[in-house]
């Protein structure tokens, strides 16, 4: 003969499992379990290839920046010429400028700041964006919640000072970023201007400068007196350090480019020797 469950027993399984469903939401919710390692994400079809030309990368003549229409339309030249790929940041999959667009625009950039004449590079553009993104347009906050929005990672009011019309448009963004980097630089160059420095010195504590002043506010980067960044704020010294770090990646391209194109170069050579009579 079957007993039917009681009542009470009914009610101290069905508390039974709650406690346990409540335990394993908790478990989850913490972020207890063990997580999956990060798989960077693979293309889903071959890129085309790309093409060095004798200066890898190298940027077409830069018009005149007063002058709006024509300025917009060598936007748009570079727009078509860049390259998106998927890239996973934590849990999202978003996209990233690929390499030789990154160097493109770095060039580009570099050039039409004149940051030839400060003592620097596109290699100083690409680093500055690594620091801010990752070459990844998304959308942060400061510390006091103010945005900071794309590839560039602009404060609203720092867009507007510049005459970024779309904070977003990755390549207004990153010729503003040079551009904003002069001013950087000026201040920089301020505050080491009576240390006694050697020329490698120099150029390194003028970098650091103009990491703080794109990371600080202007009360927060008078800490700063040229010599010591360590008793920065962390977040400073991770866009420094990443920066740096950025410089030497695009570096690293611009010679795995030129072997590249050095090759093409030879192997060019020989097709033609061969076809010869």
């Amino acid at each position: 003969m079957r007993h039917k469950p009681t009542l009470p027993l009914m009610f101290v399984t069905g508390g039974v499992l709650v406690v346990a469903l409540e335990a394993v939401a908790l478990v989850g919710w913490q972020g207890w379990w063990p997580r999956k390692p990060v798989v960077p994400v693979r293309y889903t079809k071959p890129l085309p290839p790309v093409e060095f030309g004798p200066e890898p990368i190298a940027a077409p003549v830069l018009p005149d920046p007063d002058e709006r229409p024509v300025v917009d339309a060598y936007y748009r030249e570079l727009r078509a010429q860049i390259r998106w790929v998927p890239a996973r940041i934590g849990r999202e999959v978003l996209f990233t400028v690929d390499p030789a667009s990154r160097l493109l625009l770095a060039k580009s950039a570099a050039q039409r700041a004149r940051l030839h004449e400060l003592g620097l590079g596109f290699e100083d553009v690409y680093g500055l964006i690594a620091a801010e993104s990752s070459w990844t347009p998304r959308d942060g906050a400061s510390r006091d919640g103010t945005p900071n929005l794309g590839i560039a990672q602009f404060e609203p009011a720092t867009a507007a000072a510049l005459g970024v019309r779309d904070p977003n448009d990755a390549v207004e963004a990153v010729h503003a970023a040079a551009e904003h980097m002069r001013e950087a630089a000026a201040w920089s160059a301020a505050r080491i201007a009576k240390l006694r420095l050697n020329q490698k010195e120099r150029a390194a504590r003028l970098r650091e400068g103009i990491s703080i002043y794109y990371n600080l506010s202007s009360r927060g980067r008078e800490a700063w007196d040229g010599r010591d960044a360590s008793r920065l704020p962390a977040a400073t010294n991770a866009h420094i350090r990443n920066a740096r770090e950025g410089a030497k990646e695009a570096a690293l391209f611009e010679a795995q480019a030129r072997v590249l194109e050095a090759a093409a170069k030879r192997e060019r050579g020989l097709v033609a020797a061969a076809a010869e009579p």
